[in-house]
């Protein structure tokens, strides 16, 4: 049975992912004669607005002074596409964004003030512009990287002509259904013909991919968030790319974007963690219940599973997202809320204020690595693709400070307490809508109450499994009273839609 080690430092960390187009732009890049979009119009889906790493590396500070010590980036390689994912150069970073030496800058110093940065690894799929992919569309069966994909031997014959740009007969086919092999000539990434599929079963195609990945932990990166890994349906293939990239750095962390529950590829042998979708689907159901944005929500992929729900829902959901892993890999998953890929937290919840403090109140006291969408923090608004990719405002007048202060707090308490970070899970009491759970250790135990309703509620419920001598409980973050009595856990008065965080020294 394979031994399950997560690298040491995910477990203290606190995530911020970047879509490197829209965080900052830096003076140091002259683009001269390039046209980018104002920075502060609305995103749009084929527009760039010219954030780069240097900006980035130039913003470390303001991450910094939030407590942020990890980076997770959205793709940075060459691509003709402002979020990236449509690799053509996987060895050079997009000259947009600095190339690079950007790249190489902005490791020195975020690792100068002990920020680790993972970058997000495309592997699945790469681009039209893709070198390998071109040779195959102007060769055909002639070219020495025909098994690099997978094409209809018609087209490769030169008996009927490529549809990567597709005419309106073949992009109705694509509406209808039809595989893109035959609809367009090769087999695309949910059939979308800028995004032709690796074949990952050619021998030089998985030692192209191990390369790059090797390669970049070589240059100094500290991990790969891995894009849709589960449709490389090949364990050996993700079994190699964690031994090549571990024997590197051992310490290098490996997640994959998985949004369901992940036995498959967390025992040890593949992936460190996932990015842990159900939990935020549940604080996002959970607190923004009367308030949802269902018409943004639907749009997502995790729409369906987000819905209004009750306190034991809730409570439940957690309980049983801590029980699906090893305790290591539980410690080391990507807890989010939000992400490029989703509407922001505050568009989900239809504005809700309380809901985000209460959804973060969750995110750093839950096990798991928490992980700050960019802007969120901020109050940054957006719904779908492409809302919830605006660029970040930086004029300060535009921030919602109570809500950047309430994060630094939770972020703050999260880093004093070592028990947040790697102690037990403990489900205590739920109702209609107030939730109550323990983190403990042998040092310490902390309990976080959650009110949801509209009205102040008290708590007197038993602790459950373990016990704690009568008196008041030290308050971290709240202002309600708690205290043991006769064994009972007891708290007075819980302001409505708050949290509070108490607890003691063993």
């Amino acid at each position: 049975m394979t031994k399950i080690i997560t690298p040491a430092w995910v477990k203290d960390a606190i995530f911020y992912q970047i879509f490197p187009d829209r965080f900052a732009r830096s003076s140091r890049l002259q683009h001269a004669g390039l046209r980018f979009e104002d920075w502060d119009t609305p995103p749009t889906i084929y527009g760039f607005k010219g954030g780069d790493l240097y900006g980035i590396a130039e913003r470390l500070d303001y991450l910094q002074s939030l407590g942020i010590n990890a980076l997770y980036l959205n793709p940075i390689f060459a691509s003709a596409s402002n979020h990236r994912y449509h690799t053509y150069d996987y060895y050079n970073v997009d000259p947009l964004l600095g190339g690079n030496e950007a790249l190489r800058h902005l490791l020195e110093q975020a690792h100068a003030r002990g920020i680790r940065i993972v970058l997000d690894g495309v592997f699945n799929h790469a681009s039209r512009g893709f070198w390998q992919f071109h040779h195959v569309l102007e060769n055909g069966d002639g070219s020495p990287y025909v098994d690099w994909f997978y094409f209809d031997p018609n087209r490769l014959q030169r008996k009927k002509p490529w549809g990567v740009y597709p005419h309106p007969k073949e992009e109705e086919s694509l509406k209808k259904g039809e595989d893109s092999l035959t609809a367009i000539g090769y087999r695309a990434w949910w059939h979308l013909p800028a995004l032709p599929k690796f074949n990952t079963q050619t021998p030089a195609v998985r030692e192209f991919i191990f390369n790059v990945a090797e390669h970049w932990i070589r240059f100094g990166i500290d991990g790969w968030r891995l894009d849709v890994p589960a449709e490389i349906d090949d364990d050996s293939f993700w079994q190699e790319f964690r031994r090549r990239v571990k024997a590197i750095n051992p310490e290098a962390y490996i997640v994959g974007e998985i949004w369901e529950r992940a036995d498959r590829w967390l025992q040890g042998d593949q992936f460190d963690a996932v990015m842990n979708y159900p939990a935020g689907e549940a604080c996002i159901s959970f607190f923004g219940r009367a308030s949802l944005n269902l018409g943004e929500v639907r749009k997502a992929g995790y729409g369906p599973r987000i819905y209004p729900i009750d306190g034991r829902e809730f409570l439940r959901r957690l309980t049983d997202i801590y029980t699906w892993y090893h305790p290591e890999i539980v410690h080391a998953q990507l807890n989010l809320f939000d992400s490029h890929d989703t509407p922001r937290y505050l568009t989900a919840v239809g504005g809700d204020r309380d809901a985000i403090k209460l959804g973060w109140l969750t995110l750093f006291t839950y096990p798991g690595a928490p992980c700050i969408y960019y802007g969120d923090e901020i109050g940054l608004d957006g719904g779908h693709d492409p809302e919830c990719r605006k660029s970040f405002p930086w004029d300060e007048n535009r921030w919602d400070r109570d809500l950047m202060s309430y994060l630094k707090t939770c972020i703050a308490m999260r880093k004093i307490h070592p028990v947040l970070r790697t102690g037990e899970f403990h489900p205590i009491f739920a109702s209609e809508d107030v939730v109550a759970f323990a983190r403990r250790n042998e040092q310490e135990t902390l309990i976080i109450v959650l009110n949801a309703s509209s009205f102040a509620r008290d708590v007197t419920t038993p602790l459950g499994r373990f016990s704690l001598p009568d008196g008041r409980l030290a308050t971290l973050l709240g202002t309600a009273a708690a205290y043991i009595k006769s064994g009972q856990f007891c708290v007075d008065g819980l302001p409505p839609r708050s949290g509070i965080v108490v607890g003691c020294q063993h």
